[in-house]
């Protein structure tokens, strides 16, 4: 299995990538209140695309054998995926008025920038580590 280490991880990447890119995209429809966000494909592709990239991670979590209790930065990393999820329903869904949605949406994306800080820096400090 970690022969395949490298493809995992560059598909667990494209997926958080299209992620990222499908939210943005729902999002600024949420905003619009555009009736895209009702197609059909809108409300299946990204779950699918997210299922995918959710059991990306988990499989590089244990083909490296690497636990959130054992590393700080992969807990800061799911728990932050938490605080994503949740600001994201509320973006696409739950938000009462558009510029409530708007505003749940920018806190996801820093969420998601903080996210992809923690993992190319390998610490909760996130983009701060580096400096």
């Amino acid at each position: 299995m970690i022969e395949h280490y490298f493809l995992i991880k560059h598909l667990h990447i494209t997926t958080a990538t299209l992620s990222l890119l499908f939210f943005m995209l729902r999002a600024w429809w949420s905003v619009r209140e555009s009736p895209w966000l009702q197609r059909r494909w809108v409300k299946v592709l990204p779950h699918i695309n997210d299922t995918l990239l959710l059991s990306l991670g988990v499989l590089l979590m244990v083909m490296l054998k690497m636990w959130p209790q054992q590393h700080p930065w992969l807990a800061a990393k799911l728990i932050a995926l938490l605080v994503y999820i949740g600001l994201g329903t509320l973006a696409i869904k739950r938000g009462r008025s558009p510029a409530v949605r708007g505003v749940a949406a920018l806190a996801a994306v820093a969420t998601f920038a903080y996210m992809l800080g923690v993992a190319l820096h390998n610490s909760p400090l996130s983009w701060l580590a580096a400096a």
